[in-house]
């Protein structure tokens, strides 16, 4: 298979790394194989033109992206309109969608894995047409996003230090909005502090991955209005995985939702992937079933890491 790599310079813990010996041992390895690997080592402010190339280029007969969720999210959403199979090299802090696909977490594992694994087709979702691998966030999640990005830190461990500083901020103030869901369940209006709707329901380990990525629904999670003992406390049992027990936690799994804001206040944001985006008053959230083609780890070695 002719394989092109995609590694962010800037991303996650690539930008600790000798690049260009880590690409050339990879395409020999994958010459080992039997596929043709052609690594591009780019910059963070590139990665979307160079993903954008891979896809249009017709020599190109799959994708590997290495970066942080970002940059997997941007790979993810231009392989699910190409068409083209979609690996993950897992270089970030949280690597949430290489944890869904079952992928090794440590790099030169997961070049084996994806080098010997096999193609596959998953479920992916869209918030108002944008597509995303992992949640669309509301509320709580956002505003811990936007307090971290005002923050100065180094490295993964200054990233995972920085959103427990970012936690403790939003506590002082939980947030409030109110928001009107629209399924084919029915319709409800609830007065929240935050809203996650993910692709495919989440699992209950300490670092939250869809179950399956294959279940063709979204899952809901509603945290109503929050005190800040309430919310440091939903923040404890989420990194212990017990959430989903915390009273002020609802969920529901549906095939397609609708959410409008009627009081939303001007530069209110929400939580994509990772990435703040702009929250319009209206959000229609769809799945996709089967929708993205992907290199799945083979099963030896996804076991073994």
């Amino acid at each position: 298979m002719k394989i092109r790599a995609i590694l962010n310079r800037d991303g996650g813990t690539l930008r600790t790394m000798n690049l260009e010996e880590f690409a050339r041992r990879a395409e020999a390895l994958y010459a080992q194989e039997g596929h043709a690997l052609q690594c591009r080592i780019v910059p963070g402010k590139s990665v979307e033109a160079e993903l954008r190339r891979a896809n249009q280029d017709s020599d190109v007969e799959a994708i590997i992206a290495g970066g942080g969720d970002g940059t997997i999210s941007t790979a993810a959403a231009m392989a699910f309109r190409s068409g083209k199979p979609l690996a993950v090299l897992p270089a970030g802090t949280m690597n949430l969608f290489a944890r869904a696909l079952g992928m090794p977490l440590d790099l030169d594992g997961a070049l084996l894995a994806i080098a010997r694994g096999r193609l596959d087709r998953i479920d992916i979702a869209t918030a108002n047409g944008r597509p995303f691998v992992h949640q669309f966030g509301v509320g709580i999640h956002a505003r811990l996003v936007r307090i971290r990005n005002g923050m100065v830190y180094r490295g993964r461990v200054g990233k995972m230090l920085a959103s427990l500083r970012a936690i403790a901020a939003a506590a002082l103030d939980p947030p409030r909005f109110e928001m009107e869901l629209h399924t084919e369940k029915g319709d409800r209006t609830v007065t929240a502090s935050g809203l996650a709707v993910s692709n495919n329901p989440l699992d209950d380990s300490p670092v939250p991955v869809a179950e399956s990525l294959k279940s063709g629904r979204l899952g809901v999670y509603v945290a109503k209005t929050v005190t800040t003992g309430e919310l440091l406390s939903l923040a404890l049992d989420v990194m212990t995985g017990r959430w989903r027990a915390n009273p002020v936690v609802s969920e529901t799994e549906v095939r397609d939702l609708v959410l409008r804001f009627p009081k939303r206040k001007r530069g209110t944001f929400a939580v994509l992937d990772g990435e703040l985006i702009d929250l319009e008053t209206a959000v229609t959230l769809q799945i996709h079933p089967l929708a993205l083609s992907v290199i799945m780890p083979a099963a030896q070695i996804r076991s073994e890491t």
